[in-house]
């Protein structure tokens, strides 16, 4: 399975595992001309920022180590678009899904929430 497929199989699976602990998924590949967010999903009155990073050895560090600062910001300036859109302000917040997806092996799924805090964009 090449990288694409091996991470679109990750986003999937990040949704039906979010979805299964009672988040609503509003959006996939939410895509804007400054970025993309992989998943804006509702927990409650609460939304929720989704990067999934989709890994097939720990090898080169964990997943969510991917997600560094600039990657953060890119994702905070796409969230304040998206919530640009919106006529309510709700709490947001900003969760990192690990999918470790080994050759032959069972794939695995972490959700750290709240990995990091942003001042937007």
């Amino acid at each position: 399975m090449n990288t694409k497929r091996v991470g679109d199989r990750g986003e999937e699976m990040a949704a039906d595992f979010l979805e299964r602990k009672g988040l609503r998924i509003l959006a996939r590949k939410y895509r804007t001309p400054i970025g993309e967010i992989d998943l804006i999903a509702q927990e409650g009155k609460t939304l929720v920022f989704v990067e999934v990073k989709t890994r097939r050895t720990a090898r080169c560090g964990s997943p969510a180590a991917a997600v560094g600062y600039a990657k953060q910001r890119k994702i905070a300036r796409v969230a304040a678009w998206y919530m640009q859109t919106r006529a309510d302000t709700p709490p947001c917040r900003f969760d990192v899904v690990e999918i470790y997806a080994p050759s032959g092996g069972a794939w695995s799924v972490r959700q750290l929430e709240n990995a990091f805090e942003t001042t937007w964009g």
